[in-house]
């Protein structure tokens, strides 16, 4: 795990909680950090923006469940895939 994408991803969650990065744990859902679902959804399209990705439709997103820490994952995956798809691409 990069902990570097954990900090950037960490700090975009509190700010849209606005909250301060400390209160996010890995474990913290999207409920708990009191992002409602309209917000979370600003959250994805905001870390999309800041890592220059796109994640799959996120139809199953649960935000009582979600955790941070699963969307720093996603946004690993995210990177690690574009990086694939980047490699024979011109």
């Amino acid at each position: 795990m990069n902990a570097t994408t954990q900090q950037q991803v960490f700090e975009i969650i509190a700010k849209q909680a606005k909250t301060d990065v400390a209160n996010v744990k890995p474990d913290s859902t999207l409920k708990d950090l009191g992002i409602a679902s309209l917000e979370a959804i600003e959250l994805i399209f905001d870390i999309e923006e800041h890592f220059n990705i796109n994640f799959p439709d996120q139809q199953g997103a649960n935000f009582d469940r979600d955790t941070a820490q699963s969307l720093v994952d996603a946004v690993d995956k995210a990177l690690a895939d574009r990086a694939g798809a980047g490699e024979g691409a011109a």
